[in-house]
């Protein structure tokens, strides 16, 4: 009988010990229920500075950099070596440069820290200079896509994007090279089929090289649009609009911005640009009168003359000086101070 007892007390004490611990359960969830929701966990953004005590100039000039070679052996007044081009990127780096596609600044999509200024940079003919491949299938180092890349993992806040212009079989017909473009953010824009002389052309060949040269590249990178083209030789077709739009073999095309080969900044987006002539400045350093080194040397003794962000790219801002300006199609993002 006593072990019966035993037995029976022990059956009961933990009977009453599961159901102490089942109605501690539910007060617990009940109390559970009742408790706010918990609250995420935030990062709060430090807003962008008051423009004027960064002398914030949204309506300034931009710098768009025109190369063509890359090359140890420099032959043109477009070309730099590598060491040059290092040395470029590291000066515009210093001096609070930051890139952007060609197709940003002419829409004004300039989402750029405050105090820092836009720069365009820019490869004209798609040669293999600009972007090659090694064995094992990386970027060739010393080319132009090689080095950006390279520049831009040792300087993270330094987005390496650039607008290639290129022709039919670029840079050597790798069929790797305008996805690989891209899919690393740069820009792909035309630069005709053929790089003829356009003024040579009648209306409906002009047209065709367009044209050719936009199906070749969406070909080629279907993630791709054609948005902006930079002149062969740097000469317009005898009919100026149809560097601009057209229409060949049922394919229309339009391009938001017609790149010249100029000699000084272009004008800020918000402001006296004209899409259809956009001036570019000459990389061949100290080949050329006004070359890139010139206008960056310039530019930095002007500071009140270059266009530089307010970090808030909702707003568009400028001293009241220059409010005439703003073109009118930007009066609703208007920021004067």
């Amino acid at each position: 009988m006593m072990g019966g007892s035993n037995t029976m007390f022990r059956l009961a004490s933990a009977t009453a010990v599961t159901a102490a611990l089942t109605a501690c359960a539910t007060v617990a969830n009940e109390a559970a229920s009742t408790l706010p929701p918990a609250i995420p966990a935030t990062t709060t953004v430090a807003p962008p500075p008051n423009p004027a005590e960064i002398g914030a100039n949204e309506l300034g000039l931009v710098p768009v950099l025109m190369y063509h070679q890359i090359t140890p052996n420099p032959v043109g007044e477009y070309d730099q070596t590598p060491a040059e081009f290092r040395d470029e990127l590291e000066r515009l780096h210093r001096e609070g440069y930051r890139p952007v596609t060609t197709a940003q600044y002419i829409s004004g999509d300039l989402d750029l820290p405050a105090g820092t200024h836009p720069v365009v940079l820019t490869f004209d003919d798609s040669t293999s200079s600009q972007l090659a491949f090694t064995a094992s299938g990386a970027v060739a180092p010393d080319t132009a896509a090689g080095i950006l890349a390279e520049f831009g993992a040792r300087y993270p806040d330094f987005r390496p994007v650039a607008t290639f212009y290129v022709n039919n079989g670029p840079f050597g017909g790798d069929p790797r090279a305008l996805p690989w473009l891209v899919a690393n953010g740069h820009e792909i824009g035309a630069h005709t089929a053929d790089h003829p002389n356009l003024a040579s052309l009648d209306a409906d060949n002009v047209q065709r090289e367009m044209v050719q040269n936009v199906r070749a590249v969406t070909t080629a990178a279907p993630g791709a649009t054609v948005r902006t083209m930079a002149l062969p030789l740097g000469v317009y077709p005898r009919d100026h609009a149809l560097a601009t739009a057209g229409n060949w073999d049922g394919t229309p095309y339009r391009f938001d911005a017609v790149m010249l080969v100029g000699s000084n900044p272009a004008p800020a987006p918000y402001g006296a640009v004209d899409p259809g002539g956009v001036p570019r400045i000459r990389s061949g350093r100290g080949a050329v009168p006004f070359d890139s080194a010139h206008w960056l040397d310039w530019l930095a003794e002007n500071p009140d003359q270059r266009y530089t962000a307010d970090g808030d790219p909702t707003r568009i801002s400028f001293t009241h000086q220059r409010a005439t300006e703003l073109d009118a199609r930007w009066l609703d993002r208007a920021n004067p101070y």
